[in-house]
Order: C-alpha cells, then sequence, then structure tokens
C-alpha cells in the first residue's frame, strides 16, 4: 500500500502577489503571452479557449482564482473562469468558510478572511485559550474588539450550554398540568 501524504493548504497572504512570478500567463522572452487573450469579448470563443487552456496548466490556477474573488475582480478571465462563470462565487464569497484559511490564520499566517471564516478564528481561538491580544494581532483589530468578541463567544457558548440542559429535562408539570406563562407571577 502506497502512504499517502495531505499537503497543507497554501493560501496568498493579504498583498502577497509573489504568486504572480509562476503564473503561465506572466509573457516572458520564451513564452511569450499576449495578456488580450485573457479580456476577451462574450462571442470571441476561440480566445476563451486559448486563455482556458493556458490557465488549465497554470500552478497557481487557484490561487489566481482566490485573488479575484477577494479583490473583487469581475473583468476577464481569471483563475480558469470568464467573468460569467465567477459570478455565483462573488455572491457567495461572504459566506465562504474554508477551515484551512482558519487554521492558518489561527497558525499565524496573513490570510484573507471572509466574515464566516473571521467568526470562526475567533471561536478557535477561544477554544485554543489563545489571549485577546493574540486574537487582535490575528484579526487586525484592538484589544478592546477582541475583548468584546471574546465575551460574545462566551456568551453564545453558554448559550448553547444551556439550551442543550434544558432541552434533554423534562418540562416541569403541577399536578399533572402543564404550567403555563401566568403560573409563574412577575419579576420583581
Amino acid at each position: 500500500m502506497t502512504p499517502t501524504t495531505i499537503s497543507p493548504a497554501h493560501h496568498r497572504s493579504l498583498g502577497d502577489h509573489t504568486w504572480q512570478d509562476q503564473a503561465v500567463c506572466q509573457s516572458t522572452e520564451y513564452n511569450p503571452v499576449d495578456p488580450e487573450i485573457f479580456f476577451p469579448e462574450p462571442d470571441e470563443t476561440a480566445k476563451i479557449t486559448t486563455a482556458k487552456s493556458l490557465c488549465g496548466q497554470c500552478p497557481v490556477r487557484r490561487t489566481c482564482l482566490d485573488a479575484a474573488l477577494e479583490g473583487g475582480d469581475t473583468d476577464g478571465i481569471r483563475g480558469g473562469m470568464t467573468q460569467e462563470e465567477r459570478a455565483p462565487l462573488h455572491e457567495k464569497l461572504a459566506s465562504r468558510l474554508d477551515y484551512s484559511r482558519v487554521n492558518a490564520t489561527v497558525a499565524g499566517r496573513d490570510v484573507h478572511l471572509t466574515k464566516a471564516e473571521r467568526r470562526a478564528v475567533v471561536h478557535a481561538a477561544y477554544r485554543h485559550g489563545l489571549s485577546e491580544q493574540r486574537l487582535a494581532w490575528l484579526l487586525k483589530i484592538t484589544e478592546e474588539h477582541a475583548q468584546k468578541l471574546y465575551r460574545e463567544t462566551r456568551r453564545a457558548l453558554r448559550n448553547r450550554h444551556l439550551k442543550n440542559s434544558t432541552t434533554t429535562t423534562a418540562p416541569s408539570e403541577a399536578g399533572g398540568e402543564r404550567l403555563g406563562r401566568d403560573d409563574f407571577g412577575t419579576a420583581a
């Protein structure tokens, strides 16, 4: 049996454009590429096919697609997809939750995160016992904001625990009758 290894995901850091040096679309002396093929009109199928075939050979195709989505680039062919093919991905980007990105951020990498991924980082940091200062550094927020996020996380976990414990206990009954809201009086 051949052992299999899963290499960790390498996500583009914020502001990192070094991946572009490895892109097949970069024109060199030995590989001249016309950048215009990546910006075809919708009816220029030959250009679209050529651009997509180049993208299919590219080692940084996924990174290119992520950069286009995260940067809001809607023009041209990026990551092997036309702007029409990327449109649904742009719409869903805010709800993306990629745990490899969350783990990379908790490990200290400066990765672009969606709102859902930022919430997951807060939860993971809280579970791992990271300090509020470390959370603030990871998410590039103030320590006061990190404290607020930890308070919200503690409250959410406590409420989830309370909700789970109340659903497992049987409801109280008085004399075989269910108690209603009016049976408890008012708070002082």
